[in-house]
């Protein structure tokens, strides 16, 4: 990731073992930094098959990023029905899906001018 601040990078960096540890699936990055009147520097966007495991995706960030870089979020919106959970760090915003709706938004695809990172799950 080029031209990020460390903060950035490693709040991303911390996020995605929060998702990894939960199994979150088909895990982008996009970064918005080229893109005019945006709200943060970059959406993480993954995906999880049931509410339960969403959830279970947004408790595994919060606790991570809690305890090894003593962040927690500006604002998380949706765990009532964990269907698409958002989770505001300010300048990295958090998408965790279930892949219906996932695929109904198609947020990559609305920021298609972003630059897109997949991050390979094991």
């Amino acid at each position: 990731m080029a031209k990020t601040n460390s903060s950035a990078d490693q709040l991303i960096t911390v996020i995605l073992k929060g998702i990894e540890e939960v199994k979150g699936k088909d895990v982008n990055i996009l970064d918005l930094r080229d893109i005019e009147n945006t709200v943060c520097d970059y959406f993480i966007i993954c995906n999880g098959t049931s509410n339960t495991q969403v959830n279970a995706i947004v408790n595994s960030i919060q606790k991570i990023v809690s305890r090894e870089i003593k962040d927690k979020p500006w604002h998380v919106e949706g765990t009532e029905n964990a269907e698409w959970v958002l989770m505001d760090y300010v300048n990295v915003v958090v998408h965790v899906f279930q892949k219906h709706i996932r695929e109904y938004y198609d947020i990559e695809g609305l920021w298609g001018d972003a630059k897109l990172t997949a991050i390979s799950s094991n």
